[in-house]
């Protein structure tokens, strides 16, 4: 016999309950375990058989996680846009409420609670999928992968990237629903079932191994996070005095190491707005700077070509030499970095008119060449630029183009005082493990940090203030499974998402509705 559908207002109540509790896996708090708990509350608020209702109990848990997760978007750029994106991330989740009720109405997955778990979980990563790659080229912030750098289940992604990792957080969380269940109706068999094999998920995730050791020998690196003059918008209206900052710095640098100790000082994304290829007197302090740590540098600037636009550029620069290598951020952020439909949206946030010049986008994988003389051969810097980190195929294609580290340059000056930093710092811990890289995020304000190949934070630093941090990085290249795979596992579950659905509208024609009612008893 079917189980009895739960009242509407109920469903909306556990909604509520569970995106904000998914929200609370996410810094700050950081508390990773409420996850399992916001996923379960949602898979018990949606075992109405309505995909309409079901769409809404999405909407509403979506808006419950996302307008608190995001809500330094508002800090940035206005309330309006704040609550625009957050709307549209929303929707993804009544998409994927929508899709659970058609998948689920086929006799196999009606009927079978284990079905249940793979349905729910694989439906859920193909919506995380295309709320990453649409439109504008998505927005992957939230990926329920990025609030698991302290779990015992973080090893996963060294398997199968950020789709497999959500995918088992979204098994627990239903199984961890089904255990309620099983213990509620006194199905102690179930319960029992339930409960070894979230053990055994966790005991496979402890086991999975995460090598830290050097296998092309170190690197030796000082980060120069040089703080700003002001928060906000307006923190980069002094570009000489952010310039200046980070100059100096570099020069402290040396109250830590000698001149000649380090292989390279790394900048963060905007540590100069005055491009020093066009600049000379820009040019000059950095290229004093270099030659006082006798160091090459990776410095964040921006070009203007001729042609209009900008590029968010990243330049190594060699002492007495100049620049030597580019990359230029890929994926300029919509709405911020450069203006979609301007017209349109000005009358929702004057924010676009501070953009006068659209971002360009770069061509090339974050790959950056450096020559070091130390280890007699040249090293490969995996670099990416700021919102780049929460992209997978970015990401990876840095790993795979040879980058033996990995360095997330980026600026969170905009944001003020938020859990923008610490958010995108989960995702380069998540990024450090799913490739076995050492990662450095440098900031211009903060937060920055030195990540471990296994994802732990051997050195951070506060917001809003001048640091520098200095570290020996181990170089590595071997790859691990996820990045092999590429992005294999994204499209598998993109696949088996629409075969699911596809046989869950089918599976239904031959069942009364009364009968499918509920959930596996």
């Amino acid at each position: 016999m079917p189980a009895r559908e739960p009242a509407r207002w109920w469903t909306l109540v556990l909604a509520v309950a569970g995106g904000y509790l998914t929200r609370l896996a996410f810094p700050a708090p950081g508390w990773w375990g409420t996850v399992f708990v916001g996923i379960a509350l949602l898979y018990l608020a949606m075992r109405r058989d309505s995909a309409r209702w079901n769409a809404l109990v999405g909407l509403v848990w979506g808006f419950a996680f996302f307008v608190p997760l995001i809500s330094w978007t508002g800090d940035a750029v206005g309330q309006v846009p704040w609550l625009a994106l957050s709307t549209l991330e929303a929707s993804y989740v009544a998409l994927f409420g929508a899709a659970w009720s058609w998948a689920r109405r086929g006799q196999a997955v009606w009927r079978s609670a284990g079905l249940q778990v793979v349905v729910f979980s694989v439906l859920w990563v193909a919506a995380e999928e295309l709320r990453s790659t649409w439109p504008f080229g998505g927005f992957p912030w939230g990926r329920l992968a990025f609030s698991q750098a302290d779990s015992p289940l973080a090893a996963f992604a060294s398997l199968g990237g950020t789709p497999l990792l959500s995918g088992i957080v979204v098994a627990v969380g239903v199984l961890f629903a089904r255990i309620w269940l099983a213990a509620r109706r006194l199905r102690l068999v179930r319960l029992g079932v339930a409960v070894a094999t979230v053990a055994v998920i966790v005991v496979v995730g402890l086991l999975v191994p995460l090598d830290t050791q050097a296998e092309q020998g170190t690197l030796e690196v000082g980060a120069v996070q040089g703080n700003v003059p002001g928060t906000g918008l307006d923190a980069f209206g002094q570009r000489e005095a952010v310039l200046d900052n980070h100059i100096a710095g570099t020069h402290a640098l040396l109250d830590q190491v000698a001149p000649g100790d380090l292989d390279l000082v790394l900048w963060p994304e905007n540590g100069t707005d005055i491009d020093p290829q066009v600049d000379a007197k820009a040019a000059k302090l950095i290229d004093d700077a270099a030659k006082a740590v006798d160091a090459p540098m990776l410095v964040g600037t921006v070009q203007y070509p001729p042609s209009g636009g900008r590029y968010n550029t990243a330049v190594l620069w060699e002492p007495g030499v100049g620049v030597t290598a580019t990359y230029s951020k890929q994926h300029p952020a919509p709405f911020a970095e450069y203006i979609p439909l301007r017209s349109l949206v000005r009358p929702f946030s004057s924010a676009v008119d501070l953009v006068t010049r659209d971002m360009l986008p770069g061509d090339k994988p974050g790959y950056i060449p450096l020559q070091s003389d130390r280890l007699g051969r040249t090293v490969g810097i995996g670099d990416v630029i700021c919102f780049e980190v929460a992209y997978d195929a970015i990401v990876r294609d840095a790993v795979r183009a040879g980058g033996e580290v990995l360095v997330v340059q980026t600026n969170n000056a905009s944001f003020g005082v938020s859990d923008e930093s610490t958010q995108q710092l989960a995702m380069s811990r998540m990024r450090a493990i799913e490739h076995g890289r050492a990662t450095v995020q440098i900031s211009t304000v903060g937060v920055s940090a030195v990540i471990e190949p296994n994802g732990v934070v051997s050195q951070d630093t506060d917001l809003f203030t001048a640091a520098q941090m200095v570290a020996t990085l181990p170089l590595r290249d071997s790859e691990t499974l996820a990045t092999r795979l590429r992005s294999w596992p994204a499209w598998a579950f993109d696949a088996l998402a629409v075969v699911m659905v596809a046989a869950g509208i089918a599976g239904a024609r031959g069942l009364r509705r009364q009968d499918r009612r509920g959930t596996a008893a």
